[in-house]
């Protein structure tokens, strides 16, 4: 896992996700960081050990926010 300072940019479905986001998001110059979203870290909290599996956070430095949220790739 990586630091993840910053403000969440995403919220993705697993950490492979997760690093391919930010893999993505550091070939364009910025910086990101990830982390279990509360929902995942919850559940291993109720569980009694620690996740792996869950929603994960992706996160980018506030000033790159829109930059960021522009290379997001498309829902659609």
């Amino acid at each position: 896992m990586t630091d993840p300072g910053g403000v969440r940019l995403a919220t993705v479905a697993s950490r492979m996700e997760a690093e391919e986001l930010c893999g993505m998001l550091r070939t364009n110059g910025i910086k990101c960081g990830y982390a279990l979203s509360d929902a995942a870290a919850g559940i291993a909290m109720v569980s009694g050990g620690v996740s792996n599996f869950g929603p994960v956070d992706v996160y980018v430095e506030e000033e790159h926010l829109d930059e960021a949220r522009k290379l997001l790739p498309s829902s659609n």
